[in-house]
Formats: C-alpha cells, structure tokens, sequence
C-alpha cells in the first residue's frame, strides 16, 4: 500500500520541529509526522508521503522551501511550490488552496506509481484530496484535528463560515473520518452531517517523547525565573492562541495562597522573539499573561520561558513527575497530545471537561477534569492532585495504561484497516436470511483473546443464510473500535446504544443509521421531558458522549432503575428503563431495546423472534436473551441474568466468546462437537 498524507498548515518538517515557533505549528504536526513513520514502518507499506507547503521565511527554517526532505526510511516529506512562497497561516490559505490544487495534481500526475489512498488533515487539505479524488479516483479519509463549530459563536461568526463551509464538505465527501476521542466521533462532528459517525472510526494516536534525560535541563531553564526553584511545578504547554486559556491557570494560581506556597507555575506558551512579535492573537496572549503576572505580583513564583526544543520539554515532563501535576485549561481540547505525554511520563494531570480530556482521563482512570471557566475549581483540582495521598501510584498506573493505549504503531496498524475497508465490499449474506445470531460485545465476545480468535474463525465459516449481528450498549464508531481491537469480525448489522440505533453496512466500508427504525422510536419519545424529569432525581448522569438521540444514561444500581422508572411513571413519560452491570441505567424509547431492535430486523427478512439466537452477559441483554429463539449465556454472566431460566436457554461452562461458541455448537452451527450444556 502507498499512503499520501496532505497537511498544509504551520511549520511542517522531518524532527526535530520547533512547535509553537507559529500560531498553527502544533500537536497536528506531531500527529502527522508520528501516524505517517508509523505507516512506513509497517510492513505492508510500501511508501508514505506527506504533502505539505513551501514557502521561505527569514524567520523560519530555510527547509521548508525545500521541495522533498527525507523524514525516515520509506517517509518523505514533498513540498508544494506555487507563486506564492510566503508563510501563510491557516486562515490565509484559503485563497490560495486553487493553485495548490493545481500543484497538487500535477505532483500526482507525475508519479510514476500513485498513492492507494490520501488521508488529509484539516479541511483545507481535503480540497486537495477531493480534486485528485475527481481526477486520480483515489479514495480518501479525513481528519479534522479542530472543527470551526467548537468555537464560542462560531455559527453566528462571518469569519468563519467558509471554514465551516469547508468542513462540511470534508465531512461529506470523504470516504472514512478517522478521529482521536469519542468527543470529536460522537458530538463534535454530528452537526456536519448526522450520517458523519457512520464513516468514522476512533483510533487513539501515540506520542514521541524525547528519551528521559532526568529534570536537569528543566532547572536551567525556568530557574532565572524563580525565587524557590526547589518547589514542584504547575506545567502548562500549549500554543499562545486565545482558546487554551492560560490567563485563567494564572488567575486560578494567584487566587490561591496555598497553590502559591505548593507550588511554581510553569507555562511554555510557544516561542518568542518579545512580547509584540508574532501574529497579533499570538503577541495578544503573551502580553496578557505578563500583565496579569505583573497585576498579581507574581514574579519569582511563575516561570514563562520564551525559547524551548524538545529535550528541554521531556525535561520539563520529568520535573513535574517530581512531585508536580500538568495542567490544560482549554476552553475546549479537541484531543489533548500534551495530556498523553505528560501521562506517559509519569505526572499527574488536570484538565478541561470540555473536549477530548474527558475522554482520554477515563481511559487512563487517573487525573481530575475541571470546569475551564472557573478557577477556583482549576486550582482546588490542582491542590488535590499535588496532595493526593495516592498521587504516585495514581501516575504510575496511568502511565502504563498511556503507553498501552496510545502508541503510533497500534494507530498505524488500524488505519491501514480503515484504509483497506473503504473497498467495495461484498457481504456473505448473498441468499435470504434464515436466522440471526446477536451477540453483546463487551464480555461476551472480547474478554479472552483465543476464543475471540475462534469466534473470528468460525464466522469465515458460519452457515449460508445465518446473518450476524452485534447487539451492544456503545455506539457504533466505539463497537467498530472495540471489535478492531479485538480482531473480531465485523457483523452484517449493528444494533447499537442499547438496542435505540440500527446500522446497515454501505458496502464502501461505512454504516447507515436505519431512518425507518428512528421514526419508529419517535412516536412516543418526549426526549426533553425525560431529561427534566432524571434531572429531578438526582442521580448522576454518565458522561456527555453516553448521551444520544434515543438514550439517556446514568450511573446507578437496580434500586436507582427503579427509581427512575417510578419517576418517569409519575410524570406520566413512556420509557424503557434498562439497569446493567451492577452500575449502569439506560432509559430508552418504549418501543426500543435490543429485542425490539432485533425484532425490527427479523421482520424486514420475513423472520420472527423465534429464527433469532442470542448471546449476552449483562442486564441489558436480558429483553433479547429472553424473547429469541434460542439464547447463549457465557459463564461469566452477571448475576442479574440469574433468573433467566428456559428450554431455549443455554448456560454454557465456558467463558466469553468460547461459551458462544459452545452454545452454536448446541444448535449445530459449529463443525467443533462440544459437550452437552445444562439447560437453566
């Protein structure tokens, strides 16, 4: 395979990059440059390119005029030259992206062998991708990095409406989106378009650390600025720009007397060359963080270094592992790279809750998300933190939970599959359907990686006639990801977010939210009433992302399930009220559920509940296991399926996807005899 990637914006270069050196050479750079030597080090990669823009700057690295630089072996970076060779910043490429189409083209037309697929970052990059598209017929995928929406006003904001513009056609012309968090794959990119989440794919990038050379550079380089250098330190990096609102870690630093006695305030906010050089929104931040420095009287107790490389970062991250925490406090964090980084190297961190954090906390179960617009809460999470009594523990189990999860070769290994799905693909539900098989995914078929390879096995082999599908409480770009990582097949159907969405596979690689199935639901579901009404109770709701069009979650046990559904009976509100896992509550349209989702599809084949099998774990496989056919319950099932009893169930003494396996044997799906199962 031959991959292109096309990123215009900033300062793009082989490492090592001066990031911040311009308003927009940021943590896009890091991912391109990281994604595309991760690809090239596959060895079912024959080539990478990255396309970017030359230009010549007195200021800048004479490199970028360059036009083809090496990166790493098989990684080469390509330079688009046109009329123009100013520095450009992101705003002002706009007018120019019809000669860089132009050069764009004509650098393909010369290949001697074209790339298989382009992936362009940014929207301006998929203007490219869309002329070579129309030309070439080369498929490609998008990544957005930052939406225009995100911003504060954004949809009322002239200044940014042919950006938004630009966006909306990314959104709709490519062929996979592939993103960081399910922030971005769940809410940010569903006002571009609501058929977006069923084209995109949620892969967590990596980070390239610099090799840990202890905190010594780090002293050098922040002690000119401070009285007591010997205290921890509050570290923020990030680019000058407005929306990563560091005056306000300032404003929460100097509120708090104990913050100030902990702890020095560190903030690497881009390079400088003075406080008015630069881009105006660049110039206007740095002096605003000066001023309230100097409002403040807090010289001598924050560090605001004007010039860094990348081993004085890493030396930086190894200082704040010494007893010190990282803290982002963006008005909105798309992803967070900085957030990977300082995990990875051992500090704790703080950060936004609104954006990709939320996310990235959950996943590294460690850290404290704060409201960005307050910050009293800023430094009281920052306090905590510092004297958290669990506070190394706590960073060392996220650093080895970091380094597990976010790491470019995984990322790169599951983008070529993205890559490779965007084929027509041809389904082996060529004939009518007989029967369905549904199974939940989390525990069910993951949760052993050998019989979760059986599982895959036995689905190549999988009688004619015998439609698979998942049935499951995530959404479908998270089942994507969880079967992708699991290398479990990918099902003829998704039903998805509890039995409340059914997907159809495009046969280009995508899923299509069934409408039929959604006006079904519609009928009798007062989505703002129920909401009004779980507020009222009091219990806590699950994270923003949970959230979809036809459910509601929150966290609670069955005594709490109860109470909602007395709650909503009292307020007169038709709902399907699902408690699962001993911690979970889904409150979904009456009409919905996994047994309703999958009765739905039964009868577009002809079929009943009765041709259906179906295998789960959980309480909210309870309605499916109990009305199909014939149902697989794995050893591991949860208690609250204990009263589920049948001719038609099976119990199997195997675990995960073996006990499915196990039960299919039972029904004489399987070429693998098994031994009897005990009936419940």
């Amino acid at each position: 395979m031959r991959i292109l990637h096309v990123a215009l914006g900033g300062c793009l270069k082989a490492p090592p990059v001066e990031y911040g050196i311009t308003e927009d050479t940021g943590g896009h750079i890091a991912y391109v440059l990281g994604a595309a030597m991760a690809q090239a080090r596959d060895p079912r990669v024959r080539s990478v390119d990255i396309v970017t823009r030359a230009f010549g700057d007195p200021a800048l690295d004479p490199v970028h005029a360059d036009p083809v630089q090496s990166v790493a072996p098989g990684c080469t970076i390509r330079r688009l030259v046109t009329h123009d060779m100013r520095y450009l910043s992101k705003e002002s490429l706009q007018a120019h992206l019809p000669a860089l189409s132009r050069a764009f083209c004509d650098l393909l037309r010369g290949m001697a062998e074209r790339p298989d697929i382009i992936h362009a970052h940014f929207a301006d990059a998929a203007v490219l991708a869309r002329a070579a598209q129309a030309e070439f017929g080369i498929e490609w995928t998008y990544t957005p990095h930052s939406l225009a929406l995100q911003k504060a006003g954004a949809a009322d904001c002239p200044q940014l409406q042919d950006r938004i513009r630009a966006e909306r056609a990314a959104v709709a012309g490519a062929g996979a989106i592939i993103v960081s968090s399910r922030d971005e794959a769940e809410r940010q990119l569903l006002p571009y378009g609501a058929d977006s989440e069923g084209r995109t794919h949620r892969i967590n990038p990596g980070v390239s650390l610099d090799r840990d050379r202890g905190p010594g550079a780090a002293r050098d380089l922040i002690a000119p600025f401070l009285r007591d250098a010997a205290k921890p330190i509050l570290l923020a990096i990030a680019r000058p720009v407005r929306k990563k609102n560091l005056g306000a870690l300032v404003d929460a630093y100097a509120a708090s007397p104990a913050l100030q006695d902990r702890a020095n305030l560190v903030i690497v906010a881009g390079l400088r060359h003075g406080i008015n050089a630069g881009p105006e929104e660049q110039a206007g931040v740095i002096r605003d963080l000066f001023d309230r420095v100097d409002r403040y009287g807090l010289w001598g107790k924050v560090a605001l270094p004007a010039r860094h490389d990348g081993a004085q970062i890493r030396s930086l991250y190894a200082l704040a592992a010494e007893g010190g925490v990282f803290v982002n406090p963006a008005l909105h964090e798309p992803f967070g790279l900085t957030l990977i980084e300082a995990a990875q190297a051992g500090v704790p961190v703080v950060a936004t809750c609104d954006g990709g954090p939320v996310d990235i906390l959950q996943q590294l179960e460690a850290g404290m998300l704060v409201d960005p617009t307050n910050p009293q809460d800023i430094a009281a999470a920052c306090l905590q933190m510092l004297d958290h009594p669990r506070r190394d523990w706590l960073a060392q189990k996220a650093r080895h939970k970091a380094r597990a999860a976010f790491n470019w070769d995984r990322w790169a290994a599951a983008s070529i599959q993205v890559y490779a799905g965007l084929r027509p693909i041809r389904s082996r539900q060529d004939g009518p359907v007989m029967r369905i098989l549904a199974s939940d995914i989390d525990g069910t078929l993951t949760g052993c990686v050998q019989s979760a390879g059986r599982f895959g096995a036995w689905h190549e082999m999988r009688p004619r006639g015998l439609m698979f599908a998942v049935a499951t409480g995530r959404s479908a770009p998270e089942a994507r990801r969880v079967l992708r990582e699991w290398q479990l097949p990918e099902p003829d159907l998704f039903i998805t977010s509890v039995g409340s969405e059914i997907w159809r596979r495009d046969g280009q690689g995508g899923l299509t939210l069934c409408g039929d199935y959604a006006d079904h639901l519609s009928g009798d579901w007062d989505r703002d009433a129920v909401t009004a009404t779980l507020q009222g109770t009091g219990i806590a709701w699950q994270p923003h992302y949970e959230q979809r069009r036809w459910k509601l979650s929150l966290f609670g046990d069955a005594g709490d399930a109860t109470a909602v559904t007395r709650a909503l009976a009292d307020a007169g509100l038709a709902a399907h009220v699902i408690a699962s896992h001993g911690r979970f509550i889904d409150v979904l349209p009456v009409r919905a559920g996994k047994a309703a989702a999958l009765r739905f599809e039964a009868e577009r084949h002809g079929l009943s509940l009765a041709q259906c099998i179906t295998a789960g774990d959980s309480g909210n496989d309870r309605d499916m296991l109990i009305a199909s056919g014939a149902s697989i319950l794995p050893a591991n099932a949860f208690d609250e399926l204990a009263g589920i009893t049948g001719v038609g169930i099976f119990r199997s003494r195997d675990r995960h996807a073996a006990g499915v396996l196990d039960g299919l044997a039972r029904l004489g799906l399987t070429v693998t005899p098994k031994p009897k199962v005990q009936h419940a």
